[in-house]
Parts: C-alpha cells; sequence; structure tokens
C-alpha cells in the first residue's frame, strides 16, 4: 500500500487555482493526470473546503487493480465451461453485481453437506490484539476450505477465477456461514482497516483484500438479505445467486459498508470468497 500526502503547498496550490476560476472536477483531473488517486484527490478538495486536515488516505497500488468480470460487450451471461452465468445487476459506485446462476442446486447442496460438520461460531479481527474474536455483531456460525482440498471446491475456485479474471492463488479458501433465524451480520467493511494493528501482519499473506464474492446456498424463507447501507441497496439471497463487489482502496469512499440483514424465517447458507491484492498464503 501507498500513501500520498496532502501537503501544505499542495492545499495552497489547490486553493489558488479556485481563486483562478477552474472548478473542483479541473482539478481532480489535473492532479490524477500527475499521478494522484481520485481518492487523495477529492480529500485534498474536501480539505481546502472544509479548512480541515483529515487522516490520510491509504490506497492500494497499482491503482485500479481489482478483480472484473469482462462485460465489454454488454452481454447479460458469461459461460465458463459449460456453466452459464447472468449478470442480474451491475451497478459502478459502488462497484457490484448481481450474478444468477453461478452456483447449480447440487453444487449448493455439495457445499453445505461438506461444511455442516465442521460449523463454529464465526470470528472477527480481534479489537486489540493480532488474530480473531467472537463478536456480537457476527451471529452466524462458519467454517473454512482449505484453497483446492476438495473436487467441488476446486471446481468453484476456477469458476471464479475465470469469471472475476483473478488468479485462483490469489483467493482466501472458500468460507461457508450458516444462519439460523434471527442470525445476522451487522454492517462493515471487508478490508483490513489501515489502522488496526494487526492488519500489517494480515498484509504479509496476500497484501489487501480487493474483493469480495457472497454465494446463496439456498434460500430463506424470509430475511437474510445483503445489504449496502450507503446505496440503500438489498440483494435477496437466492440458491446459486452471487453477489459480488470490489474496493480499490481500504476507504469507505468506496461504498462498499455491507452487512447481512438478519434472517427472519428459516435459515440462511452462503459460500464466500474474498480476493487478495497478491498471492495469499
Amino acid at each position: 500500500m501507498a500513501v500520498q500526502m496532502i501537503t501544505a503547498e499542495v492545499r495552497s496550490w489547490i486553493a489558488a487555482q479556485l481563486q483562478e476560476g477552474y472548478t473542483p472536477e479541473q482539478l481532480k483531473a489535473a492532479m490524477r493526470a500527475s499521478g494522484w488517486t481520485t481518492d487523495v484527490a477529492e480529500q485534498a478538495l474536501l480539505e481546502v473546503a472544509s479548512g480541515q486536515v483529515l487522516p490520510p488516505v491509504v490506497s492500494i497500488a497499482p491503482s485500479g487493480s481489482v478483480p472484473e468480470p469482462d462485460l465489454s460487450g454488454g452481454q447479460t451471461q458469461i459461460e465458463i465451461d459449460g456453466h452459464c452465468i447472468h449478470v442480474l445487476l451491475s451497478m459502478a459506485q459502488p462497484r457490484v453485481l448481481v450474478f444468477g446462476g453461478l452456483l447449480s442446486e447440487a453444487e449448493c447442496d455439495e457445499l453445505v453437506a461438506q461444511a455442516r460438520s465442521r460449523l463454529s461460531r464465526s470470528e472477527t479481527v480481534a479489537d486489540s490484539a493480532v488474530g480473531s474474536e467472537v463478536n456480537t455483531a457476527r451471529t452466524s456460525d462458519g467454517m473454512f476450505f482449505a484453497r483446492g482440498e476438495s473436487e467441488i471446491v476446486r471446481r468453484v475456485e476456477t469458476r471464479i477465477a475465470k469469471l472475476l479474471n483473478w488468479p485462483v492463488i490469489y483467493g482466501e479458501g472458500l468460507q461457508v456461514l450458516h444462519y439460523r433465524p434471527g442470525a445476522e451480520y451487522q454492517p462493515h467493511y471487508d478490508y483490513f482497516d489501515p489502522e488496526h494493528g494487526a492488519t500489517p501482519a494480515i498484509l504479509e499473506r496476500g497484501g489487501q483484500r480487493v474483493g469480495t464474492l457472497v454465494m446463496y446456498l439456498n434460500t430463506p424463507q424470509a430475511g437474510g438479505a445483503t445489504t449496502f447501507p450507503d446505496v440503500n441497496l438489498a440483494v435477496s439471497p437466492v440458491k446459486g445467486n452471487a453477489v459480488f463487489f470490489s474496493y480499490d482502496s481500504p476507504h469507505p469512499r468506496t461504498k462498499t459498508l455491507h452487512g447481512g440483514a438478519p434472517v427472519r424465517e428459516g435459515e440462511k447458507w452462503v459460500a464466500t470468497k474474498w480476493l487478495r491484492q497478491g498471492e495469499f498464503n
């Protein structure tokens, strides 16, 4: 990761250009052409406008290198190794895509069957130490498959890699989560907080997270949507479908705040694949 510092000289230059009549959009474009990231340019303009110095933005390098399916032809379906995946929704900011039929019913059932006996209470990164801990914001049970540990896991990982144009070795192990009635995952970010004490050690294993794919392994009777509060989006959990979102910097500006709404009736099973900036060990 790299930090681009917004100095007093930069703020003075922006203020002078604004007085000359240049618009914020023109200044942002000029800064980007000079090598500044969009996030930092926007923050610099905000600092000048507000008169406040804000915490530095940490950007992932290379900028813009995130998983992304090839939709250059405007296609509504993608075929991978004879399996047809439908593009149901495509949003630019935040970058969110909803895929229909990413997994077959049989594949969903097999992942649940292989995961069921290995579940334990889900954890999150510890608040004050290296490691993980049980968190009241996350009331699911879960487990991790080792990357490539079974035929079904290898098949799904290969499909994801081809769909999102991101190497299998850049992915964390597939995680399966089980939500009972009332269980939820309150809104959060998937990237690792640059200010957290545990983050440097975590990043040594593959860099920042840059994308998340949540695959629905069943359809609850009610509730359990994947929500994006910043844009008022709720993705219904439909068996075989999936929601993907990427984030090119570990910053709220990506608008990737998301959560798992409480399951109101029935249960919810999902499989999550987190994608890293580099090879995950």
